[in-house]
C-alpha cells in the first residue's frame, strides 16, 4: 500500500472518529438541542460514509417529536440555526473537508437511506464557507 493511500485511509478514518465522537457529545445524554423555534430537536446521528453531489458530505440528522408537514417554514430556520451552531463546529479540522453539510429533521427516527413515506421528514443542504453555512437547493 503506498504512503498516500495510507494517509487517506488515516485521513478519512479520523474525520469518521471525529464527526462520531463530536456529534454525540452534546447529546450523549438525550438533551434536546437549541432551536430558534423552541421545539424539542435531538440529534439521530451523523453520518459521513455516503458522499453527497459535491464530493464529501455530512450528514445531521435530528429527531423532532410531533413534527407536521405544517412546520416547514420553522423547520428550515431551525435547521439554518443547527447548520452554524452544531454542524459548523463540528466538521471544523476534518480531512476531508465535507464539502457539503445536509441537515435533516424527522418526525420519527427512520433509519438511514430507508424510504418512509408516512413519516414528515425535511432535508436542507448547506455549502460551509467559513463560519456560515450557505443553503444550496437539494
Amino acid at each position: 500500500m503506498t504512503r498516500t493511500r495510507t494517509l487517506q485511509r488515516l485521513g478519512l478514518a479520523g474525520l469518521v472518529t471525529v464527526l462520531a465522537a463530536a456529534g454525540s457529545c452534546d447529546t450523549a445524554d438525550g438533551d434536546a438541542l437549541a432551536v430558534p423555534s423552541g421545539r424539542e430537536v435531538r440529534l439521530i446521528d451523523v453520518i459521513t460514509n455516503a458522499p453527497g453531489p459535491e464530493g464529501a458530505s455530512a450528514r445531521f440528522r435530528f429527531l423532532v417529536p410531533g413534527l407536521v408537514q405544517d412546520d416547514l417554514a420553522l423547520a428550515v430556520e431551525d435547521m439554518a440555526a443547527l447548520c452554524v451552531s452544531y454542524a459548523l463546529p463540528r466538521i471544523k479540522g476534518t480531512v476531508p473537508q465535507p464539502q457539503q453539510i445536509i441537515i435533516s429533521f424527522s418526525a420519527e427516527d427512520v433509519p438511514f437511506g430507508e424510504a418512509a413515506p408516512d413519516v414528515v421528514q425535511f432535508f436542507e443542504a448547506y455549502r460551509p464557507e467559513g463560519d456560515t453555512c450557505k443553503w444550496e437547493q437539494f
